[in-house]
């Protein structure tokens, strides 16, 4: 497999309902390569957060075949963490509590995995914090603390599905950033589904473009920005921005 973490070959899935059948993946093939930072883009409904249901396995393709390698030479199934659009914070838990969640359930709350989250919490700004609830948190703060409540559980991919759509625009141009950051300096192989064409520009290794429903591989396109740092603004900063925004444009606009 390369230096990939997951290939999907030739993955296909219908919804079925008592009226008939709805195709909404037909043969999709990609690989996603070890600490990428892969987005997907594609028209509204076109089926990208069904696809990435399937990378985790909460439902099962009808045909194709998803093939995986993790980092340690195995052929185990990659750990994944999964964050959504909303952060689904628990209200009467303190952020602390929140981001060990899922240590709990797992029975791995143990001194070192909690120290862990702690570090977390102090490295991205979030430790004074930790005995808050989320009701005092900012919208931009919960997202960062959805991510570490994720990161803890140490995943080998992190899947993405439209996790700054609820934030007003320039809490997601900082919120993506550091989310971002967070992603390439912790090494962690990413996956983003995402509307927003700069959004993926700005943060994506490489985009995966979809077609309409039912959706398949229209095009697949490196990005390589020229850029003083890693933050959104210098993103969209860099000379090859705009030609990269118009291709995708472009790509996309066939769909209409």
């Amino acid at each position: 497999m390369n230096d990939s973490i997951l290939e999907l070959h030739n993955i296909s899935y219908s919804y079925h309902s008592l009226t008939g059948e709805i195709p909404a993946l037909l043969n999709i093939s990609f690989h996603v390569k070890q600490g990428e930072f892969l987005a997907i883009v594609g028209p509204s409904g076109c089926g990208k957060s069904t696809l990435l249901s399937i990378i985790a396995r909460l439902l099962t393709p009808e045909a194709g075949t998803i093939a995986f390698q993790s980092p340690d030479g195995s052929l185990d199934y990659p750990k994944t963490g999964y964050m959504l659009q909303h952060d689904h914070l628990l209200e009467w838990r303190t952020i602390l509590k929140n981001v060990t969640l899922g240590l709990e359930i797992a029975h791995r709350d143990t001194p070192e995995n909690i120290a862990f989250a702690e570090k977390l919490l102090e490295d991205y700004d979030l430790y004074k914090f930790k005995e808050k609830h989320p009701g005092e948190l900012s919208g931009g703060m919960r997202q960062r603390a959805a991510l570490i409540r994720t990161l803890v559980m140490n995943p080998e991919i992190l899947l993405l599905d439209e996790p700054f759509s609820a934030l007003d625009y320039q809490t997601r141009l900082s919120v993506s950033g550091d989310i971002g950051n967070i992603i390439r300096t912790t090494g962690k192989t990413a996956i983003l589904i995402t509307h927003d064409l700069s959004e993926a520009i700005s943060l994506a290794d490489r985009i995966i473009v979809l077609t309409g429903r039912p959706a398949t591989v229209r095009k697949e396109l490196p990005v390589h920005l020229t850029k003083a740092d890693q933050s959104p603004l210098a993103a969209r900063s860099a000379p090859e921005f705009h030609h990269y925004f118009n291709l995708l444009w472009k790509e996309l606009s066939h769909e209409k």
